[in-house]
C-alpha cells in the first residue's frame, strides 16, 4: 500500500469524539468540531496523551508521554535502546497497540474486591511486549495507582556483583545492590504514598535498629536505602505490607504490580555459591518475596507481567509461549492468568512507525525514503518492531 493511499484512507473527518476528564478519563464524551490535522500527522501521531482515553481509533498512532510523568514513572527503568531513542528524538512516544488497549479495558472493568487478576503479555522476541507493559503501567499511574514496577526480573538472577547470606533466613541470599537500586526507583515513583501508608507490623533489622508499627512506608524505604545490608529484607517487608493492606477497608490505594520478564522467577540463575553450585532463584530473597506477590491471594489491584526471551537462561531461542518459558512450576504458580498475545506490526502499524522515523529524520539514506526502500525494510524485518528499529539505526 502506498503512503498516499494510506494517508487518504486515514484522513480524519471534521468531527471526532474527544474524552472530557478532570481526574482521569470520566465516561463523558462530547462531539467537538475541529479543523482537520495535517495529513501526515494524523497517520502516525495522536494528540491524546491520556491512556484512559485511548481507543481503537488510536491504534497504530504514537502518543507522547508528558515529561512530568516520564521521570517519576520510569526512573532509569525503560529498555536501554529505547532510552537512547528518547534522547535522539528528544521525546518519549509509545505506539498505541491493541494488546495494551485490551489490558487497559480489563483494568477499567475489573472488580477489585476480588483476588487480583494476572495479565501476561507474550509473543515472539522483539514484538513490543515491554512497551505494551509500559503503556498499561502509564494508565495505572495516571489513575492514581501505587505502581510496584520490576523493569527486568532477569537482572535479579544473573550478573550479581554482591551476594550475601541472608540475616533473616540462613537458606537464602541477599542482593543488597539490586535491592537498594530498586528501592530508590520505588521511592521516586510512589512519593505521594510514602507518608500516607502506615505499617501494620514491627520490623527488627539489628539489635539496635527497628521500624515500629505505625511508621510511614517512607521510613521503611529510607531504612533500606540508608542501611544497604538490610535492603533486601526491607524490600520483602515492603511487598508484605502492600500485599496485606491492598484492598482492605481504609486502604486508599490500588496496587499495580508490573514485572517484565516474569519467567525469570522460575527459571535458572547464573549466580554461584561459594562451592561453585548454582543458586536457585527461590534462594534469593528478592525473588522469594516477589514470587509471593505473584500469588493472587490479595485484592485491590492487578498483576501485569510479560514473558521475555532476551534474558531467559538455558531456553531455546524459538520458545515464546507461556508453557515454554514459564516451565511447569511457573505455569502452575501463575495459573489462572489472562494471556495477551503481542504480534509483529500490522501493515498500518508498520506504515505509522515508518512515517514516524521519517518525521524524526531517523531515515537518512535516500533509498530508505522510496517505495522500494520501504518494501526492502519490510522484507528484512518482517514487520518486527525491534528488528525495524535496529535496521533503521544504520540508515
Amino acid at each position: 500500500m502506498s503512503l498516499h493511499r494510506l494517508t487518504l484512507r486515514l484522513r480524519p473527518t471534521v468531527t471526532h469524539v474527544r474524552c472530557l476528564h478532570s481526574s482521569g478519563c470520566v465516561q463523558q464524551q462530547e462531539a467537538v468540531a475541529v479543523e482537520p490535522e495535517p495529513e501526515s500527522l494524523s497517520v502516525f501521531r495522536t494528540q491524546e496523551k491520556d491512556p484512559a482515553c485511548h481507543s481503537d481509533k488510536h491504534v497504530g498512532q504514537f502518543y507522547t508521554l508528558p515529561s512530568e510523568h516520564v521521570g517519576p514513572l520510569f526512573p532509569d527503568s525503560l529498555p536501554w535502546r529505547y532510552q537512547q531513542q528518547m534522547k535522539t528524538f528528544n521525546e518519549t512516544c509509545i505506539m498505541v497497540r491493541q494488546p495494551a488497549l485490551e489490558v487497559i479495558s480489563y483494568l477499567k472493568k475489573a472488580d477489585y474486591s476480588q483476588p487480583a487478576l494476572r495479565y501476561l503479555f507474550y509473543g515472539l522476541k522483539g514484538t513490543g511486549k515491554t512497551m505494551s507493559l509500559c503503556h498499561a503501567v502509564h494508565f495505572c499511574y495516571t489513575q492514581g495507582w501505587l505502581v510496584l514496577h520490576v523493569p527486568d526480573a532477569h537482572l535479579w538472577v544473573k550478573n550479581c556483583k554482591e551476594l550475601l547470606p541472608s540475616s533473616y533466613s540462613s537458606s537464602r541470599f541477599d542482593q543488597p545492590l539490586q535491592a537498594t537500586t530498586w528501592l530508590r526507583n520505588f521511592k521516586i515513583t510512589n512519593e505521594p504514598f510514602l507518608s500516607k501508608i502506615k505499617l501494620k507490623e514491627r520490623y527488627v533489622w539489628t539489635k539496635r535498629e527497628s521500624t515500629e508499627a505505625g511508621s510511614s512506608l517512607g521510613e521503611l524505604v529510607d531504612q533500606g536505602i540508608s542501611r544497604v545490608k538490610s535492603s533486601s529484607d526491607v524490600v520483602g517487608a515492603l511487598m508484605k505490607e502492600l500485599r496485606l493492606q491492598s484492598g482492605q477497608p481504609g486502604a486508599d490505594f490500588r496496587l499495580a504490580v508490573a514485572v517484565d520478564g516474569v519467567n525469570a522467577l522460575w527459571g535458572r540463575s547464573t549466580i554461584k555459591k561459594e562451592d561453585k553450585t548454582d543458586v536457585d532463584p527461590e534462594e534469593l530473597t528478592l525473588v522469594y518475596n516477589l514470587r509471593k506477590l505473584m500469588k493472587n491471594d490479595w485484592s485491590g489491584g492487578a498483576i501485569i507481567t510479560t514473558l521475555s526471551q532476551t534474558g531467559s537462561l538455558y531456553c531455546p531461542k524459538s520458545a515464546y509461549l507461556p508453557q515454554d518459558l514459564l516451565g511447569e512450576r511457573g505455569f502452575d504458580s501463575m495459573d489462572p492468568f489472562i494471556p495477551v498475545s503481542v504480534p509483529n506490526y500490522s501493515e498500518k502499524e508498520f506504515e505509522s512507525c515508518y512515517l514516524y522515523y521519517m518525521d524524526r529524520n531517523w531515515l537518512q539514506h535516500p533509498q530508505s525514503r522510496t517505495e522500494e526502500g520501504k518494501k526492502e525494510l519490510i522484507f528484512l524485518c518482517n514487520r518486527n518492531p525491534s528488528m525495524l528499529e535496529k535496521l533503521c539505526g544504520f540508515l
